[in-house]
Formats: C-alpha cells, structure tokens, sequence
C-alpha cells in the first residue's frame, strides 16, 4: 500500500508560480510511475502529466506542456509539480497518483492508477 500526500495548493494571480509535493508512505516509490491529474470545478478529471519510476522520461498534457515540469526524488519519496505561467483556467484540485505495477508507455487514464492522493486546491486568480 501506498499512501499519498500532497501540499502546496493555494491562491496564484496569473502569471505567478506554486510548486506541489506528494509525499508518499508505505512504500518506496522509486520502482513505480506516477503522475498529477486535476479537477476544475464542474468538470471531469483530467490528466497533468506523469513520470516514470526513473524519472528519466515525462509526459505532458498539451494545455501545460511548457509551463509545467513534473520530477521525482526518490530517495525523499516525494514527486512535485512545478507551475509556472498559472493561468484562471488551470484552477483545480490537483491529485497526486501512483501506480501498482510497471506499465509502459505510462497511462494517461485516471482509472490505470491505483494510489490516489487527497487532493490539493490550486486557484488561479485574474
């Protein structure tokens, strides 16, 4: 089992700048995939980005590709999520999430992952 904690949510202007954590127990994370997805309000969830158990191989949706940058310390068994360029419509509640096994290429759908974090608010102001 693995257990999920993410921090670093809050309120940006546009333009600005938050880095997540999702600090995992239980369990090293360093032999599996992860990846952040998120959930504007009224709307479904949607993929962010992933990384492999390496780290060495990330994967972006285009609305963030550029913007943000997923990596992993495994010897922290934390991954982050770092946000720049925010903009109104990136506000969401951004879920951290693991896999269970080794899978390639690393999934993109919600359902394929197994350990879900609680969830961290991001608002993005105008």
């Amino acid at each position: 089992q693995v257990q999920l904690v993410e921090s670093g949510g809050g309120l940006v202007q546009a333009g600005g700048s938050l880095r997540l954590s999702c600090l995992a127990s239980g369990r090293t994370i360093s032999g599996i995939g992860m990846a952040w997805f998120r959930q504007p309000p009224g709307k479904e969830r949607e993929f962010v980005g992933a990384i492999t158990s390496s780290g060495l191989t990330t994967y972006y949706a285009d609305s963030v590709r550029g913007r943000f940058a997923i990596s992993r310390d495994n010897a922290k068994n934390t991954l982050y999520l770092q946000m720049n360029s925010l903009k109104p419509e990136d506000t969401a509640v951004y879920s951290c999430a693991a896999l269970s096994r080794r899978m390639t290429p690393m999934p993109r759908g919600w359902n394929e992952f197994t350990y879900w974090g609680q969830g961290t608010q991001v608002t993005v102001s105008s």
